[in-house]
C-alpha cells in the first residue's frame, strides 16, 4: 500500500510539470489510428502514435490554408 501512494504522489508530482500539449488534429488522428492499428495486428499504441502526428500535420497545413485565404481577401 506504501508503494502505491509513493507511485501515486511521484504521478502527481510530476504531472504538475508537464508542458500543455497542442492537440488540434491529434485526438481524431489518434482515435482512427489505434481503431486501425488494432486491427492491423494488435499495434493499437502505433496506430495512436502515427494517427496523432499525421491528423497534428493535417490541422497544421489546414490552418496555414486559412491564414493564407485570410490575408487574400
Amino acid at each position: 500500500m506504501r508503494a502505491f501512494f509513493t507511485c501515486l504522489s511521484l504521478t502527481l508530482a510530476l504531472s504538475l510539470f508537464a508542458a500543455p500539449a497542442f492537440a488540434k488534429g491529434c485526438l481524431k488522428g489518434a482515435f482512427v489510428g489505434a481503431a486501425v492499428g488494432h486491427y492491423a495486428g494488435h499495434h493499437g499504441y502505433l496506430g495512436a502514435a502515427a494517427g496523432c502526428a499525421i491528423g497534428h500535420h493535417r490541422a497544421a497545413v489546414r490552418q496555414r490554408e486559412m491564414e493564407r485565404r485570410n490575408a487574400q481577401h
